[in-house]
C-alpha cells in the first residue's frame, strides 16, 4: 500500500521540471522495492515455512540435514530483508529529494522522507551484518514507522487541501 501511494505521489512530482528525473528514479526504485518485497514474502512465508515443517517432521540423522536447510533459507531471508530495507530507504530518499527539488509539496515532507530513507538504509545494512535481531533495528524500526506515518499523513493532508482549493 505504501509503495502504491508513492507511485501516486510520483504522478504529482513528475510534472515539476526540477525534480522530474529524480521522481522517475524514485518511481523505478519503488517498483524494484515492491519486486524484492514479493520475493521476500515468498521466501519467508512459503520457503521458510516448508523448510521448518520439513525439519520438524524429520527424525534421526535427517533432522540435522533438514535443520541446516532451514537455517540456509533463514540466512537467505536475512539477505533479502537487508536488500529490501536498503532499497526501501533509497526509494524514500529519492522521493524526499524529488519533493525538495520540485517544491510542489511542502519541503518538510521531503525532509521527513529523506530521514526515513536514511534510517531504513542503516536498518538494512544492520540486517546484513546482524540478522533480524538487534537493538539498533528495534530503534530504527520505530523511527522508520513513525517517519513514514508522518510522511503519509502529510502527503494525504496536502492532497486534500490541494483538491479543496481547486474546487473552491
Amino acid at each position: 500500500m505504501t509503495l502504491g501511494g508513492l507511485l501516486l505521489l510520483y504522478r504529482v512530482l513528475r510534472g515539476a521540471d526540477e525534480s522530474a528525473l529524480v521522481a522517475r528514479l524514485a518511481a523505478a526504485a519503488a517498483v524494484a522495492t515492491a519486486a524484492i518485497w514479493a520475493v521476500l514474502q515468498g521466501l519467508d512465508g512459503v520457503g521458510l515455512k516448508q523448510a521448518v515443517d520439513s525439519w520438524a517432521s524429520a527424525s534421526g540423522a535427517e533432522k540435522r540435514i533438514r535443520f541446516a536447510n532451514a537455517e540456509t533459507v533463514r540466512w537467505l531471508e536475512w539477505g533479502f530483508q537487508s536488500y529490501f530495507r536498503i532499497l526501501l530507504g533509497l526509494t524514500l530518499a529519492l522521493f524526499g529529494t524529488a519533493i525538495l527539488t520540485g517544491r510542489r509539496v511542502a519541503g518538510w515532507l521531503g525532509w521527513t522522507a529523506l530521514a526515513a530513507g536514511v534510517c531504513s538504509v542503516i536498518f538494512g545494512v544492520d540486517v546484513g551484518y546482524s540478522g533480524l535481531a538487534s537493538g539498533l533495528q528495534d530503534v530504527l524500526g520505530v523511527a522508520v514507522f513513525v517517519l513514514v506515518l508522518i510522511f503519509a499523513i502529510g502527503v494525504l493532508v496536502t492532497g486534500v487541501r490541494g483538491r479543496s482549493r481547486r474546487h473552491s
